[in-house]
């Protein structure tokens, strides 16, 4: 069985994986197990200098779960995170990662987890950091716990979107507006036994309170759960590799300018587990 050399980048969240190369990463049978019961227990896990191609990354995906497709070509399981529209035609969509989010938000199942591949990286900004959700909900009172119970928020991709473009037209409102709002419980029950809090850019509203009375819920319960102390902020160099727990992080990348060449490789991991 394999053995991982883990570095803790953070008490919360975040590890630093060494002892593993490219080779290593398809050709060692046991990796896989190791790797998922690492990320579980750490919800973000770094690798430095492994400087994946796409054929690598997409067959070591495939070993960890089942991977989404996104386009088509040679790797069509590669999603390239990128602000440039001549490499990325939703690159516009992709300022809106610049806040706090979960991945699927207005979906029943939201993905398990996302990889992503350092081929070029921003000058100044472009980090991408990390929050953990577990710890955040570990964090609240016990009356807080009880009270929380049975909350129930409503996500849209409008109310995200409008982060990044408060002013839209008519039609980016009514595009953003096709996918319809959903309803989750504040408190994620997982099939581990743990619970995390479900946060981020897509929460609008909570259901049956005040809408300015549900924000400043929503609102006060984000800025606890990621206190600069308890966040992880991963600064890339090209060759980095990067893998975390959507269902137990909040992420977000950190502003940079639309003309840099910051050039993501991203593989995406179907959620099996409902926010319930």
């Amino acid at each position: 069985m394999s053995v991982l050399t883990t570095e803790k980048l953070t008490t919360d969240v975040g590890a630093l994986i060494e002892g593993v190369d490219r080779d290593g990463l398809v050709s060692d049978d046991g990796l896989p197990a190791v790797v998922l019961d690492a990320l579980e227990a750490n919800g973000v896990l770094v690798f430095r200098g492994l400087h994946l191609d796409d054929a690598t990354q997409v067959a070591f995906s495939k070993q960890l779960g089942r991977v989404e497709v996104f386009g088509r070509g040679e790797f069509p399981e590669i999603f390239r995170v990128t602000l440039d529209p001549s490499k990325n035609a939703a690159a516009a969509y992709l300022r809106g990662t610049f806040d706090w989010h979960i991945d699927g938000c207005t979906e029943d199942v939201p993905i398990m987890a996302t990889m992503l591949s350092a081929h070029a990286v921003a000058a100044t900004g472009g980090e991408t950091e990390f929050a953990s959700t577990y710890a955040a909900y570990d964090a609240l009172t016990d009356e807080e716990k009880v009270r929380f119970e049975d909350v129930r928020v409503v996500h849209t991709i409008e109310q995200s979107q409008l982060l990044s473009n408060p002013n839209p037209s008519p039609e980016e409102r009514a595009r953003w507006r096709e996918r319809p709002p959903k309803v989750h419980p504040l408190v994620w029950h997982h099939r581990s036994g743990r619970r995390s809090l479900v946060l981020g850019a897509t929460a609008a509203e909570v259901v049956g309170m005040d809408h300015d009375e549900g924000r400043v819920l929503l609102d006060g319960l984000l800025a606890r759960a990621t206190r600069p102390e308890v966040v992880y902020r991963h600064e890339w160099q090209v060759g980095d590799v990067v893998i975390w727990d959507n269902r137990g992080v909040l992420h977000r990348a950190c502003p940079y300018d639309a003309t840099s060449p910051r050039d993501m490789h991203r593989t995406t991991f179907a959620g099996d587990e409902p926010i319930q």
